[in-house]
């Protein structure tokens, strides 16, 4: 009973950030959306500043735990590709955001960026940061000719086109008219991410001469 309870304000409280935000949501009203007293939610949560991490870190977590499973498995092969690395680190948002409630918690990180607290954003830091440095080291260790700061800003603008292609179909429709692509089929989006993403990462960077950044095997870490 007790995690059917979590779970339900855990539920409401998703919805109702996403569409109210998170000023304008209360805790009255995320228990009566959720079924459950006032008590409940500070018996689990302690605080609304609490309850808020906690929605997110219910879609975070296990998000990169699978990303870092896939990482693992790529470090493990063999003959470890820099399109592998791709997919390991934008395959898991990608199928979180099609996934039942996942147009929900993309709404959600939208309201993130245009209600911006210090608090969310330092225990959105937490979530991310140690996933993100893994994730660093292993691009990193893939292309060693590339500069540190120009892996940075390739490395920021693959977090852009995942922001992006996460926020729903209805611009990806609008562009392609409807009849060039399915914003639905999340394989065709990968497949098509991959093949663009590891072309600009093998780009050569402003001053290196021309030619692709070469990539070789994975570094250890």
């Amino acid at each position: 009973m007790g995690r059917d309870t979590r779970e339900a304000v855990l539920r409401a409280a998703e919805a109702l950030f996403a569409e109210q935000g998170f000023r304008r949501t209360t805790l009255r009203a995320i228990t009566r959306a959720a079924g459950v007293n006032l008590a409940a939610v500070h018996y689990h949560f302690g605080s609304k500043q609490a309850l808020i991490e906690a929605v997110f870190a219910r879609r975070i977590v296990p998000m990169n735990r699978e990303r870092l499973r896939r990482l693992e498995a790529w470090e493990a092969a063999a003959q470890a590709d820099l399109e592998g690395l791709i997919d390991a680190f934008a395959g898991p948002p990608l199928e979180l955001a099609r996934r039942p409630g996942g147009a929900v918690f993309v709404r959600l990180l939208g309201r993130s960026y245009t209600e911006p607290d210090p608090r969310l954003q330092a225990a959105l830091r937490d979530l991310y940061e140690p996933v993100i440095e893994r994730f660093k080291r292993a691009f990193a260790g893939v292309l060693p000719g590339l500069p540190p700061e120009e892996l940075y800003w390739r490395l920021h603008f693959l977090v852009g086109l995942l922001a992006y292609l996460m926020s729903g179909a209805d611009l990806m429709r609008l562009i392609a008219s409807c009849r060039l692509c399915e914003p639905g089929d999340t394989a065709a989006i990968q497949a098509r991410l991959r093949g663009f993403v590891a072309a600009g990462l093998r780009a050569p960077a402003p001053g290196m001469a021309a030619g692709p950044v070469p990539a070789g095997a994975a570094s250890d870490g």
